[in-house]
């Protein structure tokens, strides 16, 4: 897979959207379009200069709003922006209806070669995961390091809690859904979702609790929330069964960036049994286990998850200064036989 965007794409920056939705102190919301796409992109200026580029991506289900915490932890060491994807969160649907893992991971590419941010930071949690898994097995390039929260790689044994959200990629099985939830109002809804994302639900303050279901009001009256959410389901359960080199876990062999992966240990999604298997498949791994912490370890512990990541930057950044002075003096250095040719 790799990017069909036509030579003279660009990014052209919007008006916000008019609903409204939240964007936190030190926070921008803009809208970007690419020809059949469109995506909401939260950003947080870097308080430092001449920082890097990183890019997070959600996962199902949430939306940009999701890696606020984070973003706001590392400002000082990135220049964070982060993607509500397609038909998820301020973003409308995909013109093609594509919301595979592929067709994710596709709309990540396009937007980093229209944007020439790249190479990246890119850090993906849970469905997000296997889709930047994807875009850093594919095209390396545009990709400095990856972070993986929790990603949503194939389990032979899925956890029992994980069984339902599989369930809403069955065709008529949302439609069920619904209808068996129709008296339950936003609160309800969000305190499901908390109850199965979060180790601890009690840790949620109020203030964020009740932001959490505005949200989640002003998601229920986009008319295709369901069906975004049912197709992307669809898709992971999809991306599961392939096999060969587009199997996720064949993919994730051919990552080249260094790699940090973070798990939790009372994730009721994605087991943390897990964790061994991902360390031992990306090439250049290192793991990151929070015990307290469910799916969404960026949101319960972003403390936690920022030092990690700073160690995989700082790293990056020493690999990055070996190989510049290893070039250097491969230049410098003149061959055995007096030619003056490089030795490599």
């Amino acid at each position: 897979m790799s990017s069909t965007e036509p030579p003279g794409a660009r990014i052209i920056a919007a008006v916000p959207p008019a609903r409204s939705v939240r964007v936190g102190a030190g926070e921008r919301l803009r809208t970007t379009s690419l020809p059949g796409l469109t995506m909401t992109v939260r950003s947080r200026p870097p308080t430092a200069p001449d920082v890097p580029p990183a890019l997070f991506v959600h996962g199902l289900g949430g939306s940009s709003q999701n890696w606020s915490a984070l973003m706001e932890q590392l400002a000082d060491r990135v220049d964070g922006e982060a993607l509500d994807l397609p038909g998820f969160g301020d973003s409308p649907p995909p013109d093609d209806g594509d919301y595979s893992i592929t067709g994710h991971a596709r709309a990540v590419i396009r937007y980093l070669d229209a944007s020439g941010r790249g190479p990246v930071h890119l850090i993906g949690n849970s469905m997000g995961g296997a889709i930047t898994t994807r875009v850093a097995a594919v095209r390396p390039d545009l990709v400095r390091t990856l972070t993986l929260v929790s990603p949503a790689l194939p389990e032979l044994r899925p956890q029992r809690a994980a069984v339902p959200t599989g369930l809403l990629a069955v065709p008529g099985v949302t439609r069920l859904f619904t209808r068996m939830t129709k008296d339950w109002d936003a609160e309800r809804r969000t305190r499901e979702v908390m109850m199965l994302t979060y180790g601890d639900p009690r840790r949620i303050s109020r203030e964020d609790f009740a932001l959490a279901v505005e949200e989640f009001e002003r998601r229920l009256t986009l008319p295709y929330f369901w069906d975004a959410l049912a197709r992307s389901a669809r898709g992971v359960v999809d991306a599961y069964t392939l096999g060969g080199q587009h199997s996720l876990w064949r993919q994730a062999e051919r990552v080249l960036a260094p790699t940090l992966l973070v798990y939790g240990g009372r994730d009721q999604l994605v087991s943390i049994r897990m964790a061994r298997r991902a360390s031992a498949t990306f090439r250049d791994a290192r793991l990151l286990t929070l015990l307290d912490a469910g799916h969404v370890a960026m949101m319960e512990y972003p403390e936690a998850v920022a030092r990690g990541m700073r160690e995989l930057l700082e790293d990056a950044d020493g690999r990055d200064d070996r190989d510049s002075r290893e070039a250097r003096a491969a230049v410098a250095v003149p061959g055995a036989d007096g030619s003056g040719a490089a030795r490599g």
